[in-house]
């Protein structure tokens, strides 16, 4: 849902050169991915409230004609999705820049309102305005000549591989990708997380219980009734001691966003595709559960028996590392599977 916050603070990228700016406010140049197999080409998109959004978008080299496409929607917090730093220990980077590098693929990005050079502010845009984002960014990557539109795949991470299937709309796609993700509804996902919160934490199971039934009432008012945390805590007071974050908000994003959230159904929107999915979770997640990322593949097989796929790797976290390392099989499996429904072409 957040990437790692010890890593989170990674300089943030820019794509335009900075004009010249007198002597004493001069700032350095920024930092540009650059990657040993494919190039990076910047773009933008916008959103609803008509923000430019940066685009990254990498292509091949030495390849000519069109190519299959990535198109990766993002997580929850306000990081940027380009990554100058070969070298990150960040398990999403990680996993960014090595499919770029192995692919052979062109990968469509897109940074948040506020991120990077993008406009707005992160920290009051919604989820629709977020997502208008994401769908504007898909339907300027079918402008570029050298992407194939019957070839593109849609990974989402954490909380955009929930959210996905969402971004698409009209267009096809070959293949959807849910990893480290969730597929209820966001008031059952918060209630197995701040369970699982407690428990890490040493609570008693009496107060674990305590705590819970609290929430449970919390998040109702919350998520359900359009309170701010702040407001709640106001009208309960018994329950200062249980929040844990902004009056208005919670991970660095509004209330409205999560608000949002919970008004999705999202067994609607997985039912609905007809595509092949491919869902992966790690056995030492604790932020997405594995109700949460096994969801995805019940709904899409119950509709279309067959189409998705459930993998769950043992020991692999949330930001996709194993035993402090990045899980080195993830890549091949996720390129495994692309192959192979290119190859069947179903």
């Amino acid at each position: 849902m957040v990437r790692n916050s010890a890593i989170a603070l990674l300089l943030l990228a820019v794509a335009a050169v900075i004009p010249f700016l007198p002597a004493q406010t001069a700032r350095p140049a920024p930092k540009h991915e650059h990657f040993q197999n494919a190039e990076v080409l910047y773009g933008w998109a916008q959103d609803t409230r008509g923000e430019r959004l940066r685009t990254f978008i990498t292509r091949p080299k030495n390849v000519t004609g069109k190519v299959p496409a990535i198109f990766f929607v993002g997580w929850l917090s306000c990081d940027s999705m380009e990554y100058p730093d070969a070298d990150t220990k960040d398990g999403f980077g990680i996993l960014l820049r090595r499919l770029i590098e192995q692919s052979g693929y062109a990968t469509v990005r897109t940074d948040k309102p506020g991120v990077g050079e993008s406009e707005g502010d992160c920290s009051k845009a919604d989820f629709i305005e977020e997502l208008s984002g994401y769908q504007s960014a898909f339907d300027e990557m079918l402008k570029y000549d050298f992407i194939d539109p019957a070839k593109i795949f849609v990974i989402g991470l954490s909380n955009g591989g929930g959210t996905s299937a969402l971004v698409p709309r009209q267009h096809p796609v070959r293949g959807y990708i849910a990893a480290s993700s969730w597929g209820r509804t966001w008031y059952e996902h918060m209630l197995d997380l701040e369970r699982r919160r407690l428990m890490e934490e040493g609570e008693s199971p009496a107060d674990v219980n305590t705590s819970v039934k609290a929430f449970v009432e919390f998040y109702t008012l919350y998520l359900m009734k359009g309170m701010t945390p702040g407001k709640i805590i106001s009208q309960h007071p018994e329950w200062k001691s249980l929040w844990y974050d902004s009056p208005d908000g919670q991970y660095g994003r509004p209330a409205a966003f999560y608000q949002q959230l919970q008004t999705l159904n999202l067994g609607e929107a997985w039912q609905q595709v007809n595509e092949p999915v491919l869902v992966i979770r790690g056995t030492a997640d604790n932020i997405m559960s594995r109700a949460d990322s096994e969801a995805i593949a019940r709904i899409v097989n119950q509709v279309h028996p067959g189409h998705a796929r459930y993998i769950q790797i043992d020991d692999m976290t949330h930001g996709f590392t194993v035993n402090g390392k990045f899980d080195e099989e993830l890549i091949p499996t996720i390129l495994t599977w692309m192959r192979e429904q290119l190859a069947t072409g179903k």
